[in-house]
């Protein structure tokens, strides 16, 4: 303790209610989404048992909404892929719960694992497939929830152009 300060907390902060803000009932920040993503990927018994495979297409589960926003639960089989798309003018928390994905966007592709999340702003565009051989499971978060997602064009390399002098 430093004997030249004035200042000194007698007991228990936690203990003066009137001081702490109480929990919010429903995320409103970037980092209150990302909290909420973590706080469902730890609990596998709300999700896993949801969760079925789909040979033919992506499978998605709507898990909750909120105010303003959505929870989805998604799984892939090896090969499945979203497209290249953004989300028009949701923000989004990505989580991988379970095997790998690959995101892939104009600047990078960035291989995720269980437990890694992205986080993304309106218009941010992306792919996200499983290049894996075995299954994996997503978790979406949305604010505002999801009410577009525009595909785009595959960014292909320009095709190369033989030049004849004139």
């Amino acid at each position: 303790m430093n004997s030249n300060s004035d200042l000194q907390i007698a007991g228990d902060i936690l203990e003066v209610q009137h001081l702490l803000r109480p929990a919010r009932e429903h995320p409103a920040t970037v980092a209150e989404f990302v909290g909420l993503a973590r706080t469902i990927a730890a609990d596998r018994a709300q999700w896993e048992p949801l969760v079925r495979y789909d040979t033919t297409t992506r499978w998605y589960h709507r898990l909750r909404t909120g105010p303003g926003y959505e929870v989805w639960l998604l799984s892939w089989v090896p090969g499945q892929g979203s497209g290249l798309h953004d989300h028009g003018p949701s923000s989004g928390v990505l989580t991988v719960l379970e095997g790998r994905l690959t995101e892939r966007t104009e600047r990078a592709t960035r291989a995720l694992g269980s437990g890694e999340q992205r986080v993304f702003a309106p218009g941010y565009v992306h792919e996200v497939v499983n290049d894996s051989l075995e299954p994996a499971v997503s978790l979406h978060i949305y604010y505002p929830g999801l009410t577009e997602m525009p595909m785009h064009a595959a960014q292909c390399a320009p095709a190369a152009v033989d030049v004849v002098p004139a």
